[in-house]
């Protein structure tokens, strides 16, 4: 169907998505060259924008609002972060935008600045509707190693403004409405063990070896979950599940380590009883820490949280919420997605969070991440729709 505005709207929002690409917000470094450029985007519309910084000052929030100070507005919600492209295999230049055809290429494409570039690109359009109730853009930081900048970003929101009603956090979903995930739980384990020659292994303690015990007993504990724990058939998978994605540690092939790190995590279906699977880890742990000791007094399995994303399921009271992003969405459906969102953040503060955003959750952190245009102009009708809703603010 011809419609001018969406044409018009999509195409600012690529304008605005080749500019957020180019900035290098990986998490590991600041966002606020990022931030700054967003907050000068919208203080020339004469938007009202305000930065909850991180504790250290180096990363930031941005909360902007549109419409009047009161309560009972809409979040759009949305990371400035993204994963490193270090060693990944890319055919283009990740942080400019790259067009092949009716792909975008380019790191945070579809997670997720494809759904700021759309805010943004949709600003215009929300002042001029004269709101009774605001719109709230809450662009954070560091998701992606935890949600770290969302708990800063909605405290202030508690404390220092109106309660909006709900949000819609913009992660990829195919503009398909999520009102469930997983939740993500993330640990960081050393085992402190005894360096020494490797002829004669057995007056060291290889940490190594240690923390392959410990990860293939996280692997069993992640067998069974498949096998006898909670299923929940929304998900895919439809179970509990224990990861280990990374792993350092020795010095040399003939040296017994001394030291081994890995990183491991538990993504639970929502309300599951994931305190059983971490007793069993340390349960675990304490019969090789035993063991570890009666060679070196000194030696020690410690582990320390990452980061705790909860679950989501949406409560029966955000139901008129749902309903209008669905008929937003034009759908008629509520999906569930293993993957996590800064939602949890919010219904942890009493925000009712839907996630509904452009592009497909499966190329987010590969190499040559991409977004269809069309998931972009999907994305525009989907905020037309939402701001000319007549039961939208009633």
């Amino acid at each position: 169907m011809n419609n001018p505005k969406a044409d018009k709207l999509t195409e600012t929002s690529i304008d605005l998505l080749k500019t957020l690409v180019g900035f290098n917000s990986v998490s590991s470094l600041s966002n606020l060259p990022i931030i700054e450029f967003i907050e000068q985007y919208l203080g020339k519309l004469g938007v009202h924008c305000e930065r909850i910084p991180s504790p250290d000052g180096k990363k930031s929030n941005l909360l902007a609002r549109i419409g009047p100070e009161v309560a009972g507005g809409i979040v759009l919600s949305g990371h400035t972060d993204v994963v490193p492209v270090v060693g990944q295999p890319w055919e283009t230049d990740p942080f400019t935008l790259t067009a092949k055809g009716e792909l975008l290429y380019g790191r945070g494409t579809s997670d997720m600045k494809s759904f700021i570039a759309v805010c943004l690109a949709i600003a215009p359009e929300l002042i001029a509707l004269k709101l009774s109730k605001p719109f709230w853009y809450a662009f954070s930081y560091d998701e992606e190693v935890g949600c770290l900048g969302a708990p800063h970003l909605l405290d202030h929101i508690v404390k220092k403004v109106p309660m909006p009603a709900f949000a819609i956090i913009g992660e990829p979903t195919m503009m398909q409405v999520v009102t469930a995930h997983k939740g993500v739980m993330s640990f960081e384990t050393t085992v402190h063990g005894l360096e020494g020659h490797s002829s004669q292994p057995h007056l060291g303690v290889n940490a190594v070896q240690i923390a392959c015990n410990i990860v293939n007993f996280l692997t069993e504990l992640a067998t069974e979950l498949s096998a006898t724990g909670k299923h929940d058939e929304r998900f895919n998978p439809p179970h509990s599940t224990v990861h280990t994605g990374l792993m350092h540690g020795g010095t040399a092939r003939n040296i017994i380590p001394r030291e081994c790190i890995f990183q491991w995590e538990i993504r639970p279906l929502p309300g599951e009883d994931y305190e059983s699977l971490i007793g069993a880890y340390e349960k675990h742990c304490d019969t090789l820490r035993t063991a570890m000791k009666k060679i070196y007094k000194d030696a020690d399995i410690t582990t320390r949280p990452i980061s705790r994303m909860a679950g989501v399921t949406l409560p029966a009271s955000a139901n008129r919420s749902c309903q209008l992003v669905m008929r937003s969405a034009q759908t008629n459906r509520e999906l569930a997605v293993s993957f996590g969102t800064e939602a949890g953040v919010f219904n942890d503060h009493g925000i009712p969070a839907i996630i509904c955003g452009p592009g497909n959750i499966e190329q987010a952190h590969k190499p040559n991440e991409s977004i269809e245009r069309a998931q972009i102009r999907a994305c525009v009708e989907f905020m037309l729709r939402l701001t000319s809703d007549d039961s939208l603010f009633t």
